[in-house]
């Protein structure tokens, strides 16, 4: 949304394809984030101790 608003408000061709590949960017990360929180939590099994003890982190 942030860079759709500079968008709207620039109109130097320079600054515009900076602001275009950091938006595209930073949707690939969270795509990329994404998947790595699936395929760890796709992963995970009973011998997961820490994963699966919530009361590990109580003192």
């Amino acid at each position: 949304m942030t860079y759709d608003n500079i968008l709207r408000f620039c109109d130097d061709p320079d600054v515009r394809d900076a602001i275009q590949f950091l938006r595209a960017r930073e949707v690939v990360h969270y795509q990329r984030f994404g998947e790595g929180l699936r395929i760890t939590t796709d992963n995970l099994d009973a011998k997961n101790f820490y994963a699966f003890n919530p009361s590990f982190d109580k003192k």
